[in-house]
């Protein structure tokens, strides 16, 4: 039988590399909204990694440091989005 701890870091590793090929996306995006879509989904990884790693510490204030991280990484998206609209 499969420990779920090593099914945990399988998806950690996993993740990781998509992280990676993502962070390439970001350097390399040929157009501006390639980079906003990059960034956004590194800061979905990220709080996912934030949950991961309160679950594997036990420790449940890493949970709100990820909600926060995920409230201000949303408005950052939409201020940028305002931006590329000429709103702003």
């Amino acid at each position: 039988m499969i420990n779920t701890d090593f099914i945990i870091y399988v998806a950690v590793a996993i993740l990781l590399i998509a992280m990676f090929l993502n962070m390439l996306r970001f350097i390399k995006g040929p157009t501006l909204v390639d980079k906003i879509i990059a960034f956004d989904v590194l800061s979905i990884s990220g709080l996912v990694l934030i949950g991961i790693l309160a679950i594997l510490s036990n420790r449940m204030i890493y949970i709100d440091v990820a909600i926060v991280y995920g409230l201000l990484s949303f408005m950052g998206v939409i201020v940028v989005a305002k931006y590329i609209q000429k709103g702003l």
